[in-house]
């Protein structure tokens, strides 16, 4: 197995080093400042130098010089984009969104997460990795040296896909598995008026807004903002949660975030147990004087 990693600037995507432990150290980067990257706990690692984001360039560039191997993605945009190229590329099957896979087999959720396939291969597919997953594993020596391969000139002309411009992310509407700072709530939090002020709250300080599963079966948030075994898996550095107990089908899908506060009434439940700062309070109220500060403070 391989892992594929797409770079930009030197910058890797989130769950770069989940894709390489799950290829068990071996590394191929890609793209932009590949000689920058350090720390993803690779054994093994060449690079690519490619240039700028051109997806079908640098599938043509990867075919080239990849082997029989099962390649393994980092599922970011990057990723999504450059992954079926590649399988096209190749002529191999492309499985995407995985949550683990070994050189026969991928574990791919479906019927929104309710249901894992595990979809069988012939040892030669493009797999991309969900992010999020806290695969990676703490490296165990200093990175090994990177070897520079240059690619075999391709044949093939091909229009290919033009970067316009780079638009930073909006933490609303975009993937919560890319968020840095998540506002969440639960049960405890209240009604949906409760989640609509939420939405605002997070909006006005740069975060993204997240639900426990059972307010995503309410109706009350999209089933995209649930976190948890049957919704996405998060990474980020902070971690708001209103009224929300921590039970493990939500807390497995939370990673490890540098900062938890929690706020809740119930002092003892898990979600308080493991917070940094727990706020013994109503999360409604709590969350209803917070938008009344940040109000106080624009004017």
């Amino acid at each position: 197995m391989l892992a594929v990693v797409p770079v930009r600037q030197g910058e890797v995507p989130m769950g770069a080093a989940d894709a390489v432990a799950e290829a068990g150290g071996r590394l191929l980067l890609v793209g932009d400042g590949v000689g920058l990257v350090s720390d993803l706990g690779a054994s093994e690692r060449r690079g690519l130098e490619l240039g700028a984001f051109a997806p079908r360039r640098w599938a043509q560039a990867i075919a080239a010089v990849v082997d029989d191997d099962v390649l393994v993605l980092p599922g970011g945009p990057d990723g999504r984009v450059l992954g079926p190229l590649l399988a096209a590329e190749l002529g191999r099957a492309y499985l995407a969104g995985a949550i683990a896979c070994s050189e026969t087999e991928a574990q791919v959720p479906a019927y929104g997460s309710a249901v894992i396939r595990r979809v069988h291969h012939d040892g030669a597919a493009v797999v991309t990795l969900q992010p999020g997953l806290g695969l990676a594993r703490p490296p165990q020596q200093p990175d090994p040296e990177l070897v520079v391969v240059l690619p075999v000139p391709s044949a093939q002309s091909r229009r290919d896909a033009e970067v316009l411009e780079v638009s930073p992310p909006d933490p609303q509407t975009g993937s919560l598995v890319d968020a840095d700072r998540i506002f969440a709530g639960g049960a405890g939090l209240g009604g949906a008026d409760d989640f609509a002020r939420l939405q605002r709250v997070a909006g006005r300080l740069g975060a993204a807004m997240g639900a426990t599963r059972v307010i995503a079966d309410r109706g009350w948030v999209p089933f995209e903002r649930q976190i948890g075994t049957t919704g996405v898996a998060v990474t980020p550095t902070l971690y708001l949660a209103f009224g929300i107990s921590g039970a493990i089908q939500h807390t497995a899908g939370l990673g490890n975030p540098d900062h938890v506060i929690a706020v809740n009434v119930d002092a003892a439940c898990p979600m308080m147990q493991r917070a940094n700062l727990a706020v013994v309070a109503d999360a409604a109220d709590t969350l209803a004087a917070l938008e009344a500060a940040l109000g106080d403070a624009d004017g």
